[in-house]
C-alpha cells in the first residue's frame, strides 16, 4: 500500500513536471493574436500571471474574443489578470464588452481620459467606461515612466496620454547620430498619439510595445539621446501602418525578432516593412497577414506594393482570408527565443545575443 501510494505521488510529480515544461513554465509566453488588423497580444509570465495588451475589434459576432479566450485556454488560463488599452480607437479598444462578458478579467490599465479632438471610436470610450462603472474591475490609469502595477511583470512605460519618459533605461540615453538627418514629424493630434506603450524586461531581454504610437512621439523616444537602446523583440507599432515605425526609431533601437499585428488589407506598408528589413540586427520578421497586392490600399490608405515587399512564407502567420491563426513566441530563461507559425506548425529557435 505504501509502494503504490509512493508509485502514485511520483508519477503525479512527473505528470505535474511534464505538464508545466509543455505549458513553457519558467519563460515568458506571447502570443500574437490576429484580430484582422486590431491587436491583441497576451503575455502570461513564468508565474502564469497573464497581461492583455488590447482586446481587438467590437462586433463580429464576438470573433475577437473568441480568438483571444481560446489562446488564453490554451496557455492554461482561466482569467485574464491585466487588460491594457494602449488607447481607445476601435481595433484596440472596442472588444472590451464582449471579451468580460466571455473570460473573467481583474484589472484595466489605460492612459487616462479619451483625446478629445479625436472624431474617431467614441462610441468605444463610452463603452468602455460603462464596463468601469459597474465596480466589478479595477482601474488603473498610467502616466509615462511609471513602473507597470502588474505582479509577475517588469515593465515600464515609455509613453502615455501623449507624453514620453523622462529617463533614459539603464545602459540607454547616449547621443543618437541617427537624429540629425531624421525629419521631425507633425504632432498626432488623434488617439494614436496618446497611447500607452511599453517595455518588458524579461531574463535581459528587452520587448517593446507601443501599440499605435506615433512617429512624432517615436522621436521624442529616441532623439537627440536614445532613451531606449537596443531591444530583442518589437511588436511593430501601429500594425505596420507608415504613420508610425518610423525609421529613426526603428533604426534606433535596432530590434533583433519583429511581429507585426497587421491585417489582409490594413497595416504592412511597404515603406515600414522595407524599414524593419534594413534595420540592423533584424533576424526575423513575422507579419500576421501578407499585405495585399501592388495597387490597393488599405482603410487608412497606406500603400502596398505586393508580395515582394512582405516577410517570406514561412514568417507569414495568414496567406489569405481570415484564418486567424497566430504567432506565437516563447522567451526562455536562458534568453534564448523560440518563434512558432500556428499557420506552419514550424518553430524557429533564435539564441541570446
Amino acid at each position: 500500500m505504501k509502494l503504490s501510494r509512493i508509485a502514485f505521488t511520483l508519477s503525479t510529480a512527473i505528470l505535474a513536471t511534464a505538464t508545466a515544461l509543455a505549458q513553457g513554465k519558467g519563460s515568458l509566453r506571447i502570443a500574437a493574436i490576429d484580430v484582422e488588423g486590431g491587436q491583441a497580444t497576451l503575455f502570461v509570465a513564468p508565474g502564469g500571471q497573464s497581461l492583455l495588451v488590447d482586446t481587438g475589434w467590437p462586433a463580429h459576432d464576438g470573433r475577437d474574443a473568441d480568438r483571444i479566450v481560446a489562446a488564453a485556454k490554451q496557455m492554461g488560463l482561466s482569467r485574464i489578470d491585466t487588460v491594457l488599452l494602449t488607447h481607445y480607437h476601435s481595433d484596440h479598444a472596442g472588444g472590451v464588452p464582449q471579451l468580460v462578458a466571455r473570460i473573467p478579467v481583474v484589472t484595466f490599465l489605460d492612459h487616462g481620459e479619451r483625446f478629445r479632438p479625436d472624431p474617431n471610436s467614441p462610441v468605444d470610450y463610452d463603452e468602455y467606461l460603462k464596463i468601469i462603472a459597474t465596480g466589478k474591475y479595477k482601474r488603473v490609469i498610467v502616466k509615462a515612466g511609471d513602473r507597470l502595477p502588474i505582479l509577475g511583470f517588469d515593465a515600464i512605460a515609455l509613453s502615455a496620454a501623449g507624453k514620453v519618459m523622462n529617463t533614459s533605461l539603464p545602459g540607454a540615453g547616449k547621443p543618437n547620430a541617427l537624429c540629425a538627418k531624421a525629419p521631425t514629424p507633425t504632432e498626432d493630434m488623434q488617439e494614436n498619439g496618446q497611447s500607452l506603450g511599453i517595455l518588458l524586461r524579461f531574463a535581459g531581454l528587452k520587448i517593446v510595445d507601443a501599440g499605435d504610437l506615433t512617429s512624432d512621439r517615436e522621436r521624442l523616444l529616441v532623439c537627440p539621446a536614445n532613451k531606449i537602446g537596443r531591444v530583442d523583440l518589437m511588436i511593430v507599432s501601429h500594425h505596420g501602418s507608415d504613420w508610425s515605425s518610423s525609421k529613426v526609431f526603428v533604426h534606433s533601437l535596432q530590434p533583433r525578432l519583429a511581429v507585426m499585428d497587421n491585417g489582409d488589407h490594413k497595416g504592412g506598408s511597404t515603406s515600414v516593412i522595407d524599414t524593419l528589413k534594413s534595420s540592423p540586427g533584424l533576424e526575423a520578421l513575422y507579419q500576421l497577414h501578407l499585405a495585399p497586392p501592388a495597387g490597393t490600399k488599405n482603410p487608412g490608405g497606406t500603400p502596398q506594393e505586393g508580395p515582394e515587399h512582405n516577410a517570406s512564407d514561412e514568417f507569414l502567420a495568414n496567406t489569405a482570408g481570415t484564418d486567424g491563426k497566430r504567432i506565437d513566441v516563447t522567451v526562455n530563461v536562458d534568453g534564448s527565443t523560440d518563434i512558432r507559425n500556428e499557420r506552419t506548425g514550424a518553430t524557429k529557435h533564435f539564441a541570446k545575443r
